[in-house]
């Protein structure tokens, strides 16, 4: 016969630390609270009770009587071209803010990390943007585009409505969303670039490597891990942008700079359609997601 050995059990705490565990956990919870319940009121609750209506024919009338009406609303979504030309605009928006916004706040950030005359004034300068309402951004943007009496047709000679033209509506506001977000990039990559030691420099350039080199080899690669978050925290602030294009163009002329949350602001405002702005914004959410999870998953791939 062969005895089998018995695994001992483990020990247990004394019945006072457990009571001290069981205290501290309490109190972390208590301390939580405050944090906890408006995210829960604000945030949480709001979002579950929009995807509810997305499922309903819930209007913004006092007499009409909302019921469930299942994936009616999504596939009226799939056949709206209103939607998609909003989709199409929103998109170009976003990647296009996004991208030209990185480049400006990379060379912008390069800028500032050397040593320059008045660098601490320039830094507080870059930043200014930042600090301003988009309100007051979009109305001080009207005044420079203005046809009549706008900064920019003074410097060129011309008389154009910029915001109010087919063709450079769109341009324009882009314009308008790459200074007004190139602050939050450029801040990040200034502090991205200060992480960098400098002895890979240093080693860089004893190695014979000229500056296109180092940025290339040394710059990007260490830069890595905060270009993808805040390229991927842009396009989420972009495609969800409303009140900057709003107070611009308020969509117009024509739908031209219509971006998928003045659509469905329209349709639940305007329309007083509620059910179906829901789904708008829920497939909108779907979407973003959707896309950057294929984005961070690439880089995280390629960091492998």
């Amino acid at each position: 016969m062969t005895a089998t050995a018995t695994r001992p059990a483990p020990p247990r705490r004394p019945r006072a630390q457990r009571r001290a565990a069981s205290r501290r956990t309490r109190e972390m919870w208590v301390l939580m609270l405050p944090a906890l319940v408006p995210v829960a009121l604000f945030s949480v609750g709001p979002l579950l009770y929009g995807i509810g209506l997305a499922f309903t024919d819930a209007r913004n009338t006092r007499v009409h009587e909302t019921s469930f009406v299942g994936l009616e609303n999504f596939t009226r979504l799939l056949g709206d071209d209103d939607f998609w030309s909003s989709f199409q605009i929103g998109a170009i928006w976003a990647v296009s803010v996004t991208v030209l916004q990185f480049l400006a706040a990379l060379g912008l950030a390069l800028l500032l990390n050397e040593k320059l005359r008045f660098r601490g004034l320039a830094r507080v300068l870059s930043v200014v943007p930042w600090a301003m309402p988009p309100v007051v951004i979009g109305l001080m943007w009207k005044l420079v585009y203005h046809p009549d009496a706008g900064l920019l047709n003074d410097l060129l000679g011309t008389q154009i409505n910029w915001l109010a033209d087919f063709s450079l509506a769109l341009p324009a506001i882009i314009v308008v969303g790459i200074w007004t977000g190139m602050p939050q990039t450029t801040v990040v990559l200034l502090a991205g670039l200060q992480s960098v030691p400098k002895e890979l420099y240093e080693a860089g350039a004893m190695d014979g490597a000229g500056t296109w080199r180092r940025f290339w080899n040394i710059t990007l690669p260490q830069l890595r891990p905060v270009i993808v978050a805040i390229t991927s925290l842009d396009f989420v602030w972009n495609i969800n942008q409303f009140g900057l294009v709003y107070v611009l163009t308020q969509g117009g002329p024509g739908g031209r700079t219509r971006l998928p949350m003045l659509f469905a602001y329209e349709e639940a405002f305007r329309y007083r359609m509620a059910g179906y702005a829901s789904m708008l914004g829920l497939a909108m959410a779907v979407v973003v997601l959707a896309v950057l999870g294929l984005y961070l998953w690439r880089q995280m791939r390629e960091a492998k």
